[in-house]
């Protein structure tokens, strides 16, 4: 296969979580990057209608180890159906923020609509793209994310935005995909398997490397399970100086 360009990657990833969208809207089931609401307990989906937490398409549960505090700021990329951006505002408590950021029109509807069955009122939804953070330096306490920045197709621009947006202190705490070093290149290059979120991950080695290089420090990757025979599901975690 051709290689594609950066637009072309976004593109094809856009179409597809816009499809899934549509399926949700509808009452259908989507796959995603791993094991969805599944990995959801009731205490790590307080403050999220099960309408949200059932349309997760991620790969773990990044509220459960953002360790969030009342009155934060809390940025979501590439929020989807907003069931982690509706728990993170239930958590920071009506003096904090939470704030969804996602590409697609569909799933953004879709957030908006589940924040207004759960009746939160201190949940916004941005659209924008993780390369491109519509927020101005230093916004947020904490970025999360629920198994996205694997598909972004830069994504050492995105971990630099994520920087970026972040105040002195701030934490980095997300779900997603890292491979393993022995990917093969069949896989590497198969583009359904990118949308599904394995092809385009980082290695354990490249994802600590570009969150170096984008000013983060006391970096932790630590799988959680595996969703693929070269790839696994991990919590990775640093924090801007």
């Amino acid at each position: 296969m051709a290689e594609l360009t950066d637009h072309e990657v976004r593109e094809r990833v856009r179409r597809r979580y816009s499809d899934a969208a549509l399926r949700m809207a509808e009452g259908g089931a989507s796959a995603g990057c791993g094991c969805g609401d599944s990995l959801y307990a009731d205490a790590d989906s307080d403050g999220a209608p099960q309408a949200a937490v059932a349309a997760s398409l991620g790969c773990g549960v990044p509220t459960a180890v953002a360790d969030l505090h009342e009155g934060e700021a809390v940025l979501d990329l590439g929020s989807g159906a907003g069931a982690d951006v509706l728990i993170s505002a239930r958590r920071v408590g009506p003096s904090g923020r939470a704030i969804g950021l996602d590409m697609t029109d569909e799933m953004l509807a879709l957030a908006r609509a589940n924040a207004r069955a759960a009746r939160i009122e201190n949940a916004e939804f941005l659209k924008g793209y993780l390369e491109e953070i519509p927020l101005p330096e230093g916004a947020v306490d904490v970025v999360i994310s629920n198994c996205v920045i694997n598909l972004a197709a830069d994504k050492h621009r995105v971990l630099r935005e994520a920087a970026r947006v972040l105040r002195p202190g701030g934490r980095f705490a997300v779900s997603d995909i890292v491979a393993d070093d022995d990917m093969d290149a069949a896989t590497r290059g198969d583009m359904e398997a990118f949308t599904g979120c394995v092809a385009g991950a980082l290695t354990r080695g490249e994802y600590e490397r570009a969150l170096a290089a984008a000013g983060f420090v006391g970096v932790e990757i630590r799988e959680t399970h595996r969703v693929h025979a070269h790839a696994g599901a991990a919590i990775v975690r640093a924090r801007r100086p």
